[in-house]
């Protein structure tokens, strides 16, 4: 098996687009990772590589349930895993690319901005190889050059400076680009990926490529590091379209383990939750997105089925699903089953990791709305366990609606005090 990991010094570096090329180009059999808490980059890592992407994060797992997830989905020819920020931030977290690819000893390759330099493209790669001497970064592909002589320059001083770092090729400026929103790339490009692909990797030696890739050794994982919960005689419906999306593909096939039966329900599709279904699931998303909006407020079939639901039975829902669990997002009349109003903001609220101020449980958040009148809620999120923090979580009966962002498989108890 093969395995290689993507990263830059930061963002905006065309990680993504690198990834997205070398996805196309192996496509036939490629398994996607993204490191960190991203839920756009794997839905277009999936679309390329017409299998799901898997998030791998230490903040939310420990090292043994990071290795047993990609060892566990690493089923494909090659596994090719993108960053997140730079590589090394994330460190104070535990959830760099470089903590990552160290723990599951895969080799980097570092995407590097080489327009208007030569020489100090290689100074700073000295300065990220000498940052921790045990990275793993092997390869180096330069990018935003606008000939092959600029590229010749910064490849011999590479070469000249390092003694065990191949220079894989070059991406040149200018090329056809994707357009950016404010949580990653647009979906709606998917056309411009042949062609991205194509002049992306025209001046990159994929031979070489995977041949570095090559050199990652796989080890066995053989015991289950997680909790294991006894099989649950019950069925869940998961709420999944276009408004909510932010699904860890890892907690579907967790769900699928634990329950007897797991469904989908589309709501942009008016599609109802069946009256034998036991607990509905919604992820987060874009509810509060005008076009997405305007495809739900006219689901009153699937609307009317969610409050018969909620009336006796459970639900458990983040971020996008909570917000339409509310009154309204400002004007946007919402479902009306937990007593909440909510108003988009111009700003974050919150972004990054947070833990519940109730169980300790790890996840992350990134919204940009916030409650109206903030009555006592269920939880506090917090940045760290001693931090005061402010309420992200609300509970009626049966509901319970939540900011927080969770893996399920690294929190099992949460299937058993809000799922059942």
């Amino acid at each position: 098996m093969k395995a290689l990991t993507i990263s830059a010094i930061g963002s905006n570096e065309g990680k993504t687009v690198l990834t997205t090329a070398l996805l196309h180009y192996f496509k036939d059999s490629v398994r996607p990772f993204k490191i960190g808490p991203d839920f756009i980059d794997p839905q277009f890592h999936e679309h390329i590589a017409h299998t799901p992407s898997i998030n791998l994060d230490r903040f939310m797992m420990d090292d043994e349930q990071v290795k047993w997830l990609f060892n566990r989905y690493s089923d494909k020819n090659i596994s090719i895993c993108e960053g997140v920020m730079g590589f090394y931030d994330g460190m104070d977290k535990g959830s760099s690319a470089y903590d990552i690819s160290k723990l599951l000893a895969i080799p980097t390759i570092l995407l590097l901005n080489g327009s208007s330099s030569y020489i100090t493209v290689s100074a700073v790669l000295k300065g990220l190889v000498t940052y921790k001497n045990d990275n793993t970064i092997q390869g180096v592909i330069l990018n935003k050059l606008s000939s092959q002589s600029h590229f010749e320059l910064i490849k011999n001083q590479i070469e000249k400076d390092f003694d065990n770092i191949v220079v894989l090729g070059w991406i040149k400026k200018d090329i056809t680009s994707l357009s950016d929103t404010h949580l990653g790339l647009d979906l709606k490009e998917q056309y411009k990926i042949e062609k991205i692909a194509n002049e992306v990797l025209e001046y990159i030696d994929v031979q070489a490529v995977e041949q570095l890739a090559s050199s990652y050794i796989a080890k066995n994982v053989n015991n289950y590091p997680f909790e294991k919960l006894s099989p649950i005689n019950k069925k869940i419906a998961i709420v999944h379209d276009a408004n909510f999306s932010f699904l860890y593909h890892d907690n579907v096939e967790f769900l699928k383990e634990v329950f007897d039966e797991v469904l989908f329900v589309n709501p942009s599709l008016d599609e109802t939750i069946a009256e034998d279904v036991d607990v509905v699931y919604i992820p987060g998303g874009y509810v509060e997105n005008e076009i997405n909006y305007d495809r739900l407020k006219n689901s009153q079939h699937f609307k009317n089925s969610l409050i018969k639901h909620a009336q006796t039975k459970h639900i458990y829902a983040e971020c996008a699903g909570m917000l339409y669990l509310s009154k309204c997002v400002d004007e946007k009349e919402m479902s009306g089953i937990l007593d909440l109003e909510f108003t988009l903001h111009n700003r974050f609220q919150r972004m990054g990791y947070y833990c519940s101020s109730l169980d300790q449980r790890k996840g992350h958040a990134f919204h940009y709305t916030d409650v109206l009148d903030p009555k006592e809620g269920d939880e506090r999120l917090l940045k760290s366990p001693n931090s005061e923090g402010k309420v992200g979580s609300w509970q009626k009966n049966n509901v319970y609606g939540t900011y927080l962002h969770i893996m399920l498989r690294s929190n099992p108890q949460i299937i058993t005090s809000r799922f059942l």
